[in-house]
């Protein structure tokens, strides 16, 4: 599990740390860490529906807040629980675009353990870095 919740962060809200040796794995673990906020067992979700999405921001941390907000929005829009199943980042002179495929299931009270709904990622104490191992982030969502 490439991710860590933050005890002591936000007193009504969710906080955690994600990383990976790259972008992409660090992405994918920031929204598999959002999801586990909502969901007690990744592997409850199915995949059986696919939506593919982009996100192209000139920033690298507003490419991860929307990649997040983007999987909030198919939970509450469409009653989807989403995992991340394939994400390509492309870097040019104009920022950061991820291309990404999620793939999941309807939310069904009877086979998820839900927990908490998250609403939003916040921007308190949000941050991306690049670092000698790799990329890390530091996200507190509100729930």
């Amino acid at each position: 599990m490439p991710y860590h919740y933050l005890e002591d962060v936000a007193v009504a809200d969710a906080a955690f740390e994600a990383w990976g040796e790259t972008l992409e794995e660090m992405l994918v673990s920031a929204a598999d860490a959002t999801l586990n906020i909502m969901v007690a067992d990744l592997d409850a979700v199915r995949p059986h529906v696919y939506r593919h999405f982009r996100a192209q921001e000139a920033q690298v941390d507003m490419l991860l807040f929307q990649l997040l907000q983007e999987l909030i929005y198919y939970k509450d829009a469409e009653r989807l629980l989403l995992r991340i199943k394939t994400l390509r980042i492309e870097e040019s002179d104009r920022g950061w675009t991820a291309f990404a495929e999620a793939a999941g299931e309807t939310i069904d009270p009877e086979r998820h353990d839900l927990i908490v709904d998250v609403k939003a990622v916040t921007f308190y104490r949000f941050k991306v870095e690049r670092s000698l191992r790799g990329w890390n982030a530091t996200v507190v969502v509100d729930v």
